[in-house]
């Protein structure tokens, strides 16, 4: 019970740190000549992301997990979309619309089979990281990586956010960070 506590917390204080980091830099950005601005912008911002963790009904109680065979799909559908991204003229756009229009008839192959019902979304969380411009993710590791990672955090969200828009942008987001962080820390 408490690996499960441990894994839910890490998840929920991974996204919250990465969303407050982020917010404080565009407040840092925006307000640079006034810093009284931005010191009650920054404790305005992560109190009220603070209480809305606490207090919203982000999650159900029980703990599940995704199965790992579903998870290994998150990052294939980051290094498809990427390889669209980067090889073609199509764009980014386009590139995670496809991956996530192929991954939408996946279901028909077998439409009593509950494994092809859950690869279309961890298919098109992994595409969020694949339209990441190359400045960002400049190579196949990388994207690699972020997918193993977002990998990771699509398998212990499966309970958290639930109903709450853009959770697969937001594992995408997290991951890229995180690992945009160790590769300019090596």
């Amino acid at each position: 019970m408490k690996k499960h506590k441990a894994a839910r917390f890490l998840m929920i204080s991974t996204v919250l740190f990465v969303q407050v980091i982020f917010l404080l830099m565009i407040i840092k950005e925006q307000y640079e000549s006034n810093n009284f601005v931005t010191i009650i912008s920054i404790v305005l911002v992560t109190l009220t992301l603070i209480f809305g963790y606490k207090y919203l009904d982000l999650h159900h109680e029980e703990y599940v997990y995704e199965n790992m065979s579903v998870v290994i799909w998150v990052p294939i559908g980051a290094v498809t979309c990427y390889l669209l991204n980067t090889s073609t003229d199509l764009g980014s756009v386009l590139s995670v619309g496809i991956t996530g229009a192929v991954a939408s008839f996946l279901p028909s192959i077998d439409k009593k089979s509950d494994y092809f019902n859950k690869l279309p979304a961890a298919i098109y969380c992994g595409a969020f990281i694949g339209m990441s411009s190359v400045k960002i993710a400049p190579s196949i590791g990388f994207v690699i990586a972020a997918g193993i990672l977002a990998g990771l955090f699509f398998m212990l969200a499966k309970n958290l956010f639930v109903g709450i828009g853009g959770k697969f942008g937001s594992i995408a987001f997290c991951s890229m960070v995180i690992i945009s962080l160790i590769n300019w820390f090596l």
